[in-house]
């Protein structure tokens, strides 16, 4: 867990404090990564409604000129997450950047457009038999489909079991994406299909090599944010330093294997706000 010491953020790994203790040191050569839901923005039952917590955008627009860049990384659409977060247009969010669809598309605070290839076909066709297959289940009013452009999600939470609603839809759907050169990523009451080879940690690896960024921090919240923590992890061992951050402890895994561990979004922006101030050293 976290733990303060003088107002300090201390890890509880030595990889850990190494990870901090590059970044503070010298901040323009780090990257910090943040997840979107449950990390920024708090958990809520309609994806439509989420947004950034409040003290988010004014922590991103102090941390972001002291680092060599900010980077949201997503499963939403880009331009879907700078909305809800309230990215566009605020002063110094200059070096921020949203790695949307997994990193599929890419959106630039300091151009403010959008770039992305041409759609997976396989999306379109999960799309037009979706329904046939939520209704075969007695789920079609039961859940939330999410249309991502480029994936498709499928909500449990608003089921009446939505646990049961979860494990009974996994194998259907993961059949179905199958069919047409998808891949199912669950989360939290949430199974998205969407193409495959793409993922948080890919997202993040090319990022901090194309930054050439000397340290790296990472915090998420869910399943889809397990290939970012082994891309961190990876990167330890090639030389940069680097900080794991579990938004909370609801995904076991991804708690065990954090350096920090925080309260929701309110703790991640806390800390994204302590290395905005913090001194070069600690």
């Amino acid at each position: 867990m976290v733990s303060h010491q003088d107002d300090l953020w201390t890890p509880t790994t030595s990889a850990g404090r190494d990870g901090l203790a590059a970044i503070v040191a010298r901040p323009e050569r780090s990257v910090i990564a943040v997840d979107f839901d449950g990390t920024l923005a708090p958990i809520v039952a309609d994806p439509e409604q989420a947004r950034a917590h409040p003290d988010a955008v004014p922590a991103l627009a102090a941390l972001a000129p002291r680092v060599a860049s900010v980077a949201v990384i997503t499963g939403r659409p880009a331009g879907v997450a700078v909305r809800h977060g309230g990215f566009a247009g605020v002063p110094g969010l200059e070096h921020l950047v949203v790695l949307g669809h997994y990193g599929a598309e890419r959106w630039d605070a300091v151009t403010g457009t959008v770039r992305a290839p041409a759609p997976h076909p396989g999306v379109a066709a999960v799309r037009s038999e979706l329904p046939g297959v939520l209704g075969e289940f007695g789920l079609w009013h039961d859940t939330y489909v999410e249309e991502k452009g480029r994936a498709v999600a499928v909500h449990t939470r608003r089921a009446g079991d939505p646990q049961g609603a979860f494990e009974t839809l996994r194998s259907p759907l993961g059949a179905l994406a199958s069919r047409h050169g998808l891949v199912v990523e669950p989360g939290r009451m949430v199974l998205e299909l969407r193409p495959p080879g793409v993922d948080k940690g890919v997202a993040l690896t090319e990022y901090v090599r194309e930054v050439g960024a000397e340290s790296v921090l990472y915090a998420g919240d869910d399943l889809g944010d397990l290939p970012a923590f082994a891309a961190v992890e990876k990167l330890r061992l090639e030389g940069v330093p680097g900080v794991l951050v579990a938004a909370d402890t609801v995904i076991a895994e991804l708690a065990e294997r954090a350096d920090l561990v925080l309260d929701g979004p309110s703790g991640v922006v806390a800390l994204l706000a302590w290395l905005s101030q913090v001194p070069p050293a600690v």
